[in-house]
């Protein structure tokens, strides 16, 4: 049998920012998917899925898997013509929007082939495997989820503009990071968000420019707080972050009650993640007897929350 595992991701600083080549920092966070290979006697494959999710997610996403599967095998040159493998997902990684269920599962069974059938493969390998894996699900994907799931830490990411190759940088902290996330259990269409914010953009230059370079300021002196670290600090801009997407008109009355809320509990910082609208949020705690007092207090009036860390 071949194992492996991949991690959850969580976007700290960046959400619609990294659209126009600002830089981005994600997480990978300690909640993982994990993946079984068993080889057949029959030929092809067969699934079992055994995650956690949020109602209804599997379901809608069968058709999106299967074709990552496939992608996955195909990167992998696995042949199942004669004999086929069963593969079991599993871990206790929740399948939800906005934290990497599927960069995690890509991860996790290229990880599971790669020990099955030893292809040698390093992380780059087991990345790249991933991102074809992710382009089953969201046809031409950034690559951040999947190199988040792969590698851990955090991952500074800047898009090509020209569209060339997204570059990134895989950062190390010295010590484990307590988050809480939080949905709303409200799904917004990603692409009605960034078409309204890249029309707000091209209707306000000047105003644009000026909450662009707050941001790109922000962001450099998140990462340097990250990497030191100061999380009396990291949880300041968090919060500034919060603003300035709330300025682009991507947060809601739900989000922004949860923030508050979490804040009202003694996290460091707390902010929107992801499209906005819904969705999701997250909280920085600094430690974990806080974490656990800010997910119950955010159950009142969330959909789902989650405990976690990052710089693992």
């Amino acid at each position: 049998m071949g194992a492996g595992s991949g991690k959850g991701k969580s976007i700290l600083f960046g959400e619609h920012f990294v659209v126009y080549g600002l830089p981005a920092l994600a997480a990978g966070i300690a909640s993982e998917t994990t993946a079984s290979v068993n080889r057949k006697d029959t030929p092809g494959w067969t699934l079992e899925d055994n995650r956690p999710e949020m109602p209804g997610y599997k379901k809608k996403k069968a058709d999106e898997q299967r074709a990552s599967v496939e992608n996955i095998l195909r990167f992998c040159g696995i042949d199942l013509t004669e004999s086929g493998i069963h593969i079991a997902l599993g871990g206790e990684l929740v399948c939800a929007s906005g934290i990497g269920a599927s960069a995690a599962s890509c991860v996790a069974l290229a990880r599971a082939l790669d020990e099955e059938f030893d292809l040698g493969m390093d992380d780059s390998k087991i990345n790249a495997a991933a991102y074809q894996g992710e382009m089953g699900y969201h046809g031409t994907p950034s690559g951040i989820d999947n190199t988040a799931s792969t590698f851990g830490g955090l991952v500074w990411f800047i898009r090509h503009l020209e569209g060339g190759p997204p570059s990134f940088e895989i950062l190390k902290l010295n010590r484990p990071v307590h988050l809480v996330i939080a949905s709303t259990g409200i799904t917004a269409s990603t692409k009605a968000v960034v078409d309204d914010v890249r029309k707000t953009k091209e209707d306000n230059p000047e105003w644009w420019k000026t909450v662009a370079d707050e941001y790109l300021q922000l962001v450099t002196d998140a990462r340097a707080a990250l990497i030191d670290p100061d999380l009396e600090r990291v949880g300041g801009f968090m919060n500034r972050n919060h603003e300035l997407l709330q300025e682009l008109t991507v947060s809601c009355k739900e989000l922004d009650n949860l923030v508050a809320l979490a804040r009202d509990n003694g996290a460091l910082g707390s902010k929107m993640t992801g499209t906005g609208r819904g969705g999701n949020m997250i909280a920085l705690a600094p430690d974990k007897d806080t974490m656990v007092r800010i997910a119950e207090a955010l159950r009142a009036g969330a959909e789902a929350v989650w405990t976690t860390a990052f710089g693992l």
